[in-house]
C-alpha cells in the first residue's frame, strides 16, 4: 500500500492543485422559444457543461408553424442557434421526425379513430422529449436534459410551478421516477414575466416571441379538416339521446369530442330550446349521441396504465386532488387502485370528460404530482 503523501507548505511553496470535480453535462432542449432559451442560460450560469440541441420533428418543418401556432420550424432552429451562440455553447439539430410520426402523430390518429380524445403534447413529452431525447442524451454521456417547462422538482418529486397560469405539471405527470431523476427544469421558481425580462436583459431575440399553442402538426388549427384528410370521410349519424331521432349526418366521428357544443350543424333546436352537447362517440357504428349539458356531469372516472411519479405505489384508498385537462381546474376526490386501474370518485361532478384524456392525481394540498393514468371510462 502506497503511503499517503501530504505536501508541506511554506512561504516558498504553492498549494498542490486538487483534481477538479467534473462538471455535470447537461443537454438543453432548445425549442427556439423564450422559455427554453432562458432555461439554457440558467443552466450555463449554474456552472454546468451545457450543449444545446433542437429537435427536428418534421421532414417538412415549414408546415409546422403559422404565426404563434405550431413549433419546430427552420425558423425556430435558427432562433435556438442564435441563443446558443450568445451563450457560447455547442448547438446541434437532432432528427426525431420518424419517432414523432410513429409515437405522436400516428397515436393521435389512432385515438381519434377509436372515438377517444388524445393529448398529443403530453404524448410528445412522454415519448419524444423524455424518452427518445433523454435516452440518446444518456447514451452520449450527458447527465441530464434541461427544458423550459414551468415545473419544479423537489427531492425527486414533480411539483407545480410558482406561476399557476403557466404550470405544466399536468403534461409531465406521465414521467417516471428515473426520467425525472435525469431532468432539470430551471424555470419552476419563476413566472413568465420574469422569463421574458431575463431574455430581454440577455439580448435574446426571442424575448418577445409569442408562445406556441395548439397542436404543432396542425398549425392552422383545423383539427377536423386534418383528421378528414388523414382518415377519410366515414359517414354516420348524430342522434338525440332522449328521442333516438337522427338529427344530422356527419363525415366522421373523429370530428367530435365529448362536451362539444359548436359545429354540430343540427339544423333545429331541441324540443326545450336548450343547446345540445356531444355525450358519446361510437366509432364502429358511426353514431354521435347528443343531449343536454346535465348529462355531461361525471362523478366517477377510471384510468388505466397508471404511472406513479415517485416510483412507489401510494397507499390506496386516498384523498387527492384531480385534474383532467391541461388548462382545466381541479376538484377534490377519493382515489383507489382496483385491478391495476385507478378509480376516482369526485367530490363534485365535472363536465365533458372523455376517454383518452389523462387524469392526474395531486396531493391534497395541490402542490405535487402523485401519479397519472389514461382515462378509459367516465360515468
Amino acid at each position: 500500500m502506497t503511503p499517503e503523501i501530504t505536501p508541506e507548505l511554506s512561504a516558498d511553496s504553492a498549494p498542490v492543485a486538487e483534481e477538479p470535480t467534473p462538471r455535470l453535462r447537461v443537454l438543453a432542449a432548445m425549442s427556439g422559444g423564450v422559455d427554453s432559451a432562458v432555461a439554457a442560460a440558467l443552466a450555463v450560469e449554474a456552472g454546468y457543461d451545457v450543449t444545446g440541441v433542437h429537435m427536428a420533428l418534421s421532414r417538412q418543418p415549414g408546415t409546422l408553424r403559422t404565426g404563434s401556432r405550431g413549433c419546430c420550424t427552420v425558423e425556430d432552429a435558427f432562433d435556438a442557434r442564435r441563443v446558443c451562440d450568445l451563450l457560447g455553447i455547442p448547438f446541434y439539430v437532432w432528427d426525431f421526425s420518424a419517432e414523432f410520426v410513429e409515437d405522436v402523430v400516428a397515436d393521435f390518429l389512432s385515438e381519434y379513430s377509436a372515438g377517444r380524445t388524445p393529448n398529443p403534447c403530453l404524448r410528445c413529452n412522454e415519448k419524444i422529449k423524455f424518452a427518445a431525447l433523454l435516452d440518446r442524451a444518456l447514451a452520449l454521456g450527458f447527465d441530464a436534459v434541461a427544458t423550459g417547462h414551468h415545473v419544479k422538482i423537489i427531492d425527486g418529486v414533480l411539483h407545480r410551478s410558482v406561476d399557476e397560469a403557466k404550470d405544466q405539471s399536468y403534461v409531465l405527470a406521465v414521467l417516471t421516477k428515473d426520467q425525472l431523476a435525469h431532468s432539470m427544469f430551471p424555470l419552476g421558481s419563476q413566472n413568465k414575466d420574469w422569463v421574458r425580462a431575463e431574455a430581454e436583459r440577455r439580448g435574446f431575440s426571442v424575448a418577445k416571441k409569442p408562445d406556441s399553442y395548439d397542436i404543432c402538426f396542425i398549425p392552422d388549427g383545423d383539427t377536423r379538416g386534418y383528421l378528414t384528410e388523414k382518415l377519410g370521410v366515414k359517414t354516420g349519424s348524430v342522434v338525440d339521446v332522449e328521442t333516438g331521432e337522427v338529427l344530422a349526418q356527419h363525415e366522421g366521428t373523429f370530428g367530435y369530442t365529448i362536451g362539444q357544443r359548436k359545429g354540430l350543424n343540427l339544423g333545429r333546436p331541441a324540443a326545450d330550446g336548450r343547446p345540445r352537447y356531444v355525450l358519446d362517440i361510437e366509432p364502429v357504428s358511426g353514431t354521435v349521441t347528443v343531449g343536454s349539458a346535465e348529462r355531461l356531469d361525471i362523478s366517477v372516472i377510471t384510468g388505466e396504465n397508471p404511472v406513479f411519479s415517485t416510483g412507489v405505489e401510494p397507499s390506496f384508498p386516498m384523498r387527492t386532488v384531480i385534474q383532467v385537462r391541461a388548462h382545466g381546474g381541479t376538484v377534490g376526490g377519493s382515489a383507489d387502485l382496483v385491478d391495476g386501474r385507478v378509480r376516482v370518485t369526485l367530490d363534485e361532478p365535472v363536465r365533458g370528460i372523455a376517454p383518452g384524456q389523462t387524469l392526474v392525481l395531486y396531493d391534497v394540498g395541490n402542490e405535487y404530482v402523485i401519479g397519472s393514468a389514461t382515462i378509459i371510462r367516465a360515468g
